[in-house]
């Protein structure tokens, strides 16, 4: 009898571990793979399902038109290195600290990251492109980052030699790397790839204008809006400029606006080349997501497409970004999952998104718990309709890179208003935008009376959040 107990025993304990391992296998099986594109110098309104008239992104669209796009989306930093920093580690500039001209990101926060939190939870990591941010111990850190770890040179050339003389553009070349990361992966372990196109910026080292200097497309680009008059900036009158205090109409922003637009020759060629970017590395997106449902991994893989800050296009006699107007701080964001495109009747929302939303949403579609040291919040939520009354109502931006040429500022953008205080100028120099009554932002109101107290409600909003923030 006790032999028979004893087999028994052991026969349930075995059951129970083989059907463990079966629920481990099978949630493993469940968890999306996470594709996650990233361009650079991409506001928010350049795809077409956001309206624009000319621009022809037919990739992004389908994601737009299957999943949902956020049509409040911002960056928290306006620059490549601290927004980049951003979306690893979910922090603001003020909290992690990082952006050109700064010592390395710190361990502590590369060790929250989302994609080591990826990795650690087991999923098949990987990188391609533009990193973008120096980071403490790098080798063992990148080691605890990616399995797949395949970076563009520091520098942006577009063309790169592939073999004897024959170049390819850089995004064409990452769209092999993405399809050489795809083949190797199965259904039995979820992958998050991270593609960070160098592209759509531009080479600031080479000026001339269009294809063989400034804005190099592809050659699958080349024939698109050959015929097509592009049009001008929407703030383009000068008065806009002038109406400018000095420090801004001195700044890198006007600087930048003489290699890019200030002719109208330039404007044209430039402007043909910097769409045909566009449109090409949303070619090579479509070849990515190809090789998903070749490998049948597509009804499985919830993509991600945004950028790391908006751009100028020579709106206010500006071109760059670094600073609070709207074309500055708007990206686009479009999240598609397959999974759950039939749960919900939305596919826009617009609800205050930020780019240190994104690595909250990816960890929370793997099931991973996001560390209390996470400033964003996961968008998962939108995504299957559910309400959230206490979502964000307004944002803290910054810009604190050490430049002679681009003023530092730190202000709150909400609902309605925007705030910024340039607080190295002698004496400091503020803004305050009535959204509402002013959406294009031409008239700053911070002397009018009829708004003090409404200024002074921004002033101690944006030091508390600044407080908050860093601590």
């Amino acid at each position: 009898m006790k032999i028979k107990t004893r087999v028994f025993f052991w026969s349930l304990i075995i059951s129970m571990l083989f059907s463990a391992c079966d629920f481990i296998d099978k949630n493993e099986r469940e968890r999306p793979n996470i594709l996650f594109f990233l361009v650079d110098d991409q506001r928010d309104d350049l795809i077409s399902s956001a309206g624009h008239p000319v621009i022809q992104t037919p990739t992004i669209d389908i994601l737009a038109e299957k999943g949902i796009r956020f049509t409040n989306a911002f960056v928290t930093t306006s620059i490549c290195a601290a927004s980049r920093a951003s979306i690893l580690t979910s922090l603001y500039e003020s909290k992690h600290g990082y952006t050109f001209g700064k010592s390395s990101l710190k361990t502590e926060f590369i060790s929250n990251s989302y994609p080591v939190l990826m990795k650690r939870s087991g999923y098949q990591t990987g990188f391609i492109g533009k990193f973008g941010v120096s980071i403490e111990k790098q080798d063992s850190m990148l080691a605890q980052m990616f399995d797949f770890y395949r970076p563009s040179k520091k520098s942006v050339p577009h063309f790169v030699e592939v073999s004897n003389g024959l170049k390819r553009h850089s995004a064409e070349i990452k769209g092999d790397q993405a399809i050489e990361f795809i083949k190797t992966q199965s259904t039995d372990k979820p992958f998050c790839l991270s593609i960070s196109f160098n592209a759509v910026h531009a080479v600031d080292n080479d000026k001339t204008p269009g294809n063989e200097g400034h804005y190099p497309y592809p050659k699958a680009a080349a024939h698109l809006y050959e015929n097509i008059e592009m049009p001008k900036p929407e703030l383009s009158d000068s008065l806009i400029y002038e109406n400018h205090p000095e420090f801004l109409k001195n700044s890198f922003n006007r600087e930048r606006y003489y290699w890019r637009w200030d002719t109208e020759e330039k404007y044209q060629e430039n402007m043909r080349a910097y769409f045909r970017m566009i449109s090409g590395y949303d070619n090579v997106m479509h070849r990515v997501i190809s090789e998903l449902k070749k490998n049948g991994l597509d009804k499985n893989t919830v993509i991600i497409f945004s950028s790391d800050n908006g751009y100028y296009m020579g709106n206010r006699g500006f071109a760059g970004k670094w600073s609070h107007y709207e074309e500055s701080l708007r990206i686009p964001l479009v999240i598609y999952d397959p999974r759950a495109s039939l749960k919900t009747s939305k596919k826009t929302i617009d609800k205050i998104a930020l780019n240190i939303d994104i690595p909250a949403t990816m960890l929370d579609l793997a099931g991973v718990s996001k560390p209390n040291l996470f400033q964003g919040e996961s968008l998962v939520p939108f995504m299957n309709d559910k309400k959230n009354e206490s979502w964000r109502t307004d944002f803290l931006c910054e810009h604190r890179m050490e430049h002679n040429k681009i003023p530092k500022y730190v202000g709150i953008r909400d609902q309605r208003y925007v705030y910024a205080n340039y607080y190295e100028q002698e004496p400091p120099y503020e803004y305050l935008h009535d959204l509402q009554k002013d959406p294009k932002q031409l008239e700053n109101i911070v002397n009018n009376i009829e708004y003090k107290d409404i200024l002074q409600n921004m002033r101690v909003r944006c030091d508390n959040l600044e407080n908050e923030v860093k601590n």
